[in-house]
Formats: structure tokens, C-alpha cells, sequence
């Protein structure tokens, strides 16, 4: 079984940052395709940011230029920097790993999310 948790929600103001965290259970860290989802009330799950094993990386437009997306294998961590935020980025935010995890498929697994709400 694998577990995801992530941390690093919460509360900021439009043009501030956050670093939101997830670490990994078990030892196929390395070897998983791992990322993040958003989901803003009466809206559709959306894809954030996504990092392979391998490192290489892939953004939503609406994000490029502001988040980065980063993994530790050593800490089985995968990390989204974002920063110059904006309202229209509040969401709950998951962390997802599975094989490729773009698109979203029955094998990949789901941390509980995190709430990130830019407001002043």
C-alpha cells in the first residue's frame, strides 16, 4: 500500500508563496511518475505540475512561470514551489503518484489533499 501525505497548505496573500510537500511511502518512489492536482469548489480535478522518475517535468499553462514541481527520491518527497499567487489558485491540492500520472488512471494513488486559499 502506498500513502501519500502532503503539508504546506494554507492561508497566503495574492503575490505570496507557498511550498506544499508530499512524502511517499514504500520504495517504489523512485521508480513513479509523481504530481499534482487541483480541485477549486464547483470545478473539475485539474492538473497542476507532474514530474517523472526520471525529472522531467510538465505544467498547466495557467501556471508556467510560477510553480515548479521538484522530487527528492533520497526523502521519497516531491515538492510545487508557487509562487506570485493569485486568488484563482485556491484549491485543494493532491499529490498524486503512479506510473505516469498524466492522465489519470485506475493504477495511480492519492494523498488527502491540501487547502492553499489566496485572499487578502
Amino acid at each position: 500500500q502506498v500513502h501519500l501525505v502532503e503539508s504546506g497548505g494554507g492561508l497566503v496573500q495574492p503575490g505570496g508563496s507557498l511550498r506544499l510537500s508530499c512524502a511517499a511511502s514504500g520504495s517504489i518512489f523512485s521508480g513513479v511518475a509523481m504530481g499534482w492536482y487541483r480541485q477549486a469548489p464547483g470545478k473539475q480535478r485539474e492538473l497542476v505540475a507532474a514530474i517523472t522518475s526520471a525529472g522531467s517535468t510538465n505544467y498547466a499553462d495557467s501556471v508556467k512561470g510560477r510553480f515548479t514541481i521538484s522530487r527528492d527520491n533520497a526523502k521519497n518527497t516531491v515538492y510545487l514551489q508557487m509562487n506570485s499567487l493569485t486568488p484563482e489558485d485556491t484549491a485543494v491540492y493532491y499529490c498524486i503518484a503512479g506510473p505516469v500520472v498524466v492522465p489519470i488512471s485506475p493504477y495511480d494513488y492519492w494523498g488527502q489533499g491540501t487547502q492553499v486559499t489566496v485572499s487578502s
